[in-house]
Parts: structure tokens; sequence; C-alpha cells
């Protein structure tokens, strides 16, 4: 495991991309229970950041891209302070990703990128909402994979197919990921 000078681990971002019910924070919980044990953790949910740091942001390409760049401000804040920073946010534009993968590696912030995704109909099928089909059925406009795009990563570090692969499956497979990096053991 890679630790700063004041012997703590290294601070890094994982930051968890995908639409709308592909699992994103599920699997951010599960890292974090995970590595919580031996280094401190954070996640930055999408929900949670459109609630007390994006409020007022509508769902138009600027101010989407204005809300990543929030939440990748404030990952790149608290991997300083050498936090293990998880992010859940659908974030779909690539360019607004590169430029967060862009800023903390220029700050000496390690970057994964996890590409968490499903079939549109299983998408569908977990959504208990219902806002997949309201989509579909043009009453939701700007809805992501739908009526808006979503960008795939076009080199993620992880790729996760949710609708294929068990969560504990998946999580082993992030913390391997991390571990060939040094920044887990």
């Amino acid at each position: 495991m890679d630790f700063t000078s004041t012997g703590r681990p290294r601070g890094f971002i994982l930051w968890f991309t995908g639409m709308s019910g592909a699992g994103k924070s599920t699997l951010s919980r599960a890292v974090r229970e995970r590595l919580a044990e031996r280094h401190p953790v954070e996640i930055l949910d999408g929900d949670e950041v459109r609630t007390f740091l994006s409020r007022g942001l509508g769902y138009t390409r600027p101010d989407r891209e204005e809300n990543i760049r929030r939440i990748g401000y404030v990952a790149r804040l608290l991997a300083r302070h050498d936090v293990a920073v998880l992010t859940a946010a659908i974030s779909p534009y690539r360019e607004s990703r590169d430029e967060v993968r862009r800023l903390a590696t220029e700050a000496g912030i390690p970057f994964i990128e996890v590409y968490v995704q499903a079939s549109l109909e299983v998408l569908t099928r977990r959504d208990v909402k219902g806002l997949y089909k309201k989509a579909l059925a043009g009453e939701i406009p700007h809805f992501t994979g739908v009526s808006d795009p979503y960008e795939p990563p076009e080199s993620p570090e992880v790729t996760i197919r949710t609708d294929e692969e068990e969560e504990e499956a998946s999580v082993t497979r992030i913390l391997a990921a991390l571990e060939e990096r040094g920044l887990t053991t």
C-alpha cells in the first residue's frame, strides 16, 4: 500500500460512472465497507450532491458538467487529505470525466474510473420509480441514456456488468484494481 509521509494510506479517487440504476451507489457502498477497515473513505453520491452541493442546477449539459466539476473538486480536496473518495454519479459526458481525471492527475492524485453498466431492459426492470418507462414514453425530457446521451468511457480501469456479475465478484475486481496500483492491500 502506498503511504504518505504522515504514515497514512494515500488518498485516491474511485470514480463510478454509468446510467441510472446500473449499481454505482450499491457498489460504492460495498467497496466502502471493505476499504473502511484500513483507510478513511468518503462517498460522494450523485443524488446527495445534487441535494446539497449542486442545488439549483438542472439537467442541461452545462448544468450536468458543472455538477461533475463540483464533485471532482470536492473529491480532489478529500483525496489530498489521504481520503479514499468514491464517487457515484452518472457523469454522462466523457469530456467532463476526462477533465476530472486530468485535474486529479495534475494534482498527483490517483484516479480510477469504474464503468458500471447493465442493459436498458435490466435498468428499466430495476427502476422502482418508473422513470425509464416515462422517459421511453417521451414523458421525461433530458433523461440520460434515453432522451439525453450517455457517453461510455473509452478506457476505464474497470468495467462492471451488474446484469451479468454478482456484487461480491464486482467488488473483488474493483479492490484488485486498487491493489494493483498500490492503493490498498
